[in-house]
């Protein structure tokens, strides 16, 4: 009885710190200008056509229809909902109707936390994560990290793809770098192969990739898959079989856009 009593409380703690400090979404996700937002702060809906940006924000418009996004110690605007939404529909653009089943709400902290979920304090490291247990179904994420992922200064990192690719990941019931929804089988034994070789190269200081894709094969995925999307041409130039897997996974060739 005892330790079913302190989990409860465990339990009671962590959502009391997650709602201590929750601020409401103010406007309704039906008043937002999806297309202004878009354009002025979506580098990958930029270089759409026209038909492409209009199912676009349907999708966006979409996602944000079925999710919550919720403020911790912040106020969540209008931008942080179309930087997040778009997030998840990056990954996402060229399936036909998706739906993220594994996610309910994204909570959004004003910056780095750590592994108590605080946002305040030291050893706050921590830019975004999807939850398990009974934090199942909850994605949160930093808002610095956020932003930076969309900014000229991002580079090949963006973190809430990273974390909207692991969702992705998880839809075949694990997160294990292998997303058998989007991977043909034949292509399983290719795949991990090809994960296992760039991260011997990364080791060896022999590869431009994150070296945090060497955390393990779930890590790989979303780290690679970041520079994919926020890289897709240095990407295919330097890692021509990584990328084309990745194409093939996506559903996406974005090194022959105008994607930059």
């Amino acid at each position: 009885m005892v330790p079913i009593l302190i989990l409860i409380v465990i339990a009671l703690a962590v959502f009391f710190l997650l709602n201590k400090k929750k601020v409401v979404n103010e406007t309704p996700a039906a008043t937002l200008n999806y297309k202004s937002l878009l354009d002025r702060y979506i580098p990958y809906y930029q270089h759409l056509n026209v038909a492409q940006k209009l199912l676009f924000e349907q999708k966006v418009a979409g996602f944000l229809a079925g999710i919550t996004i919720e403020g911790v110690g912040t106020t969540v605007n209008d931008e942080d909902k179309i930087m997040i939404a778009a997030s998840a529909v990056i990954p996402i653009f060229g399936f036909g109707d998706w739906r993220y089943r594994n996610l309910t709400n994204v909570i959004l902290y004003p910056d780095t936390f750590d592994s108590e979920f605080q946002f305040e304090g030291e050893n706050r490291s921590i830019l975004g994560m999807v939850g398990s247990g009974y934090m199942n179904g909850q994605m949160i994420l930093s808002r610095a990290a956020l932003t930076k992922g969309f900014s000229n200064s991002a580079g090949k990192e963006n973190t809430a793809i990273h974390e909207f690719v692991h969702l992705l990941d998880k839809s075949d019931g694990a997160t294990d770098g292998v997303p058998e929804n989007l991977l043909a089988h034949e292509y399983i034994l290719p795949w991990l192969k090809m994960i296992h070789e760039e991260i011997h190269k990364i080791e060896a200081g022999r590869s431009d990739i994150n070296p945090y894709a060497i955390t393990n094969e779930a890590e790989f995925l979303a780290v690679v898959s970041e520079y994919f999307f926020q890289k897709p041409n240095e990407l295919k130039h330097k890692h021509p079989e990584l990328y084309d897997m990745l194409s093939s996974m996506f559903s996406q060739d974005l090194a022959d856009s105008d994607i930059v």
